[in-house]
């Protein structure tokens, strides 16, 4: 039997769950529908210092402040994972594993997932020396030696970014030559405390079960392991957009991420994306948050002109 709704959201992280805030105080019936817990990656993190109103809060904590707030008006939230989203204009249908919703709206809400290197201690870590955001985690490790794990653009920025807070940054990657364009690998060639460790595989991520200690790196030359020590590993691999069963709406670039306008609307009428799904997303947790603000302002117009449309007719 297919579930009605005038908003349903894919993804239940702080943009989704900002917008399900606005759309149930406007007395619009809202589904929430995330394959995991509500919270997204603030799950994964230790603690959150750059959001406003909080000096300091557990990223968990914030999850669950953010959830009450969004079903405070009658949002609704289930588990589910979207496997297709067929438009058909005034009505979308949303089909999950073992669910079919019908919605006015759908918005985009499923985030993007860091890839991840795959080696002992990086999962048992995570959030305990192990991260993907340097912004959100960097302040925690001032003065302390720091390895970051990659050689695109995004680690050779992070690392110069984290120079300025760790005592020594170390780049462990696994080729003689950075991937990162000139200018980022100027500026971490010339930052004084960045290091390079060349030709290194990353083997293991080890620590004494509270936290990280090291990272154990093989030298692919010589066939020698080493210990490079560290309370803190930044990994920048990639990252994907979940954007999984979106693909035959044509709102995707040539790599998955959405396409919208500052309104958070894509090229489809009533399909709009927030947070760190969008191809322009600074990926920050207070810039998903806006983002839910305003799909959730902006639907309420495009609702309306539904009703408006029925009317006329």
């Amino acid at each position: 039997m297919t579930q009605k709704y005038d908003v349903v959201i894919i993804g239940a992280g702080p943009a989704g769950m900002t917008a399900a805030t606005y759309a149930s105080r406007a007395n619009l019936s809202v589904m929430m529908i995330d394959k995991g817990i509500y919270g997204g990656q603030m799950n994964d993190t230790a603690e959150v210092e750059n959001y406003p109103a909080f000096d300091s809060i557990l990223g968990p904590d914030l999850a669950e402040k953010m959830y009450a707030s969004s079903t405070r008006f009658g949002a609704e939230y289930t588990f589910g994972e979207v496997q297709n989203v067929i438009d058909h204009g005034k009505t979308k249908t949303i089909v999950t594993d073992d669910e079919q919703y019908e919605a006015k709206v759908v918005i985009v809400a499923s985030g993007a997932t860091h890839r991840h290197i795959g080696v002992p201690g990086e999962d048992k870590y995570s959030g305990r020396g192990v991260s993907y955001c340097a912004v959100c985690d960097g302040a925690f490790f001032k003065n302390e030696q720091i390895v970051v794990i990659g050689g695109g653009d995004s680690a050779v920025e992070e690392a110069s970014y984290l120079a300025n807070l760790a005592k020594d940054v170390t780049i462990v990657h696994r080729r003689d030559q950075l991937r990162a364009s000139r200018i980022a690998q100027k500026r971490a060639f010339d930052t004084d405390n960045i290091d390079f460790s060349w030709n290194k595989r990353t083997e293991e991520i080890i620590g004494d079960d509270e936290k990280v200690t090291g990272v154990k790196v093989l030298d692919k030359i010589s066939n020698q392991e080493s210990v490079i020590k560290t309370n803190g590993v930044f990994i920048y691999v990639g990252i994907d957009p979940n954007t999984q069963g979106l693909e035959n709406l044509g709102i995707l670039d040539e790599k998955g991420w959405v396409l919208t306008d500052d309104n958070m609307q894509t090229k489809v009428p009533g399909i709009y994306a927030v947070g760190d799904v969008r191809k322009d997303s600074i990926r920050q947790i207070a810039a998903a948050v806006g983002d839910g603000a305003v799909a959730g302002k902006i639907l309420f117009d495009y609702i309306q002109s539904l009703s408006d449309t029925e009317i006329e007719a």
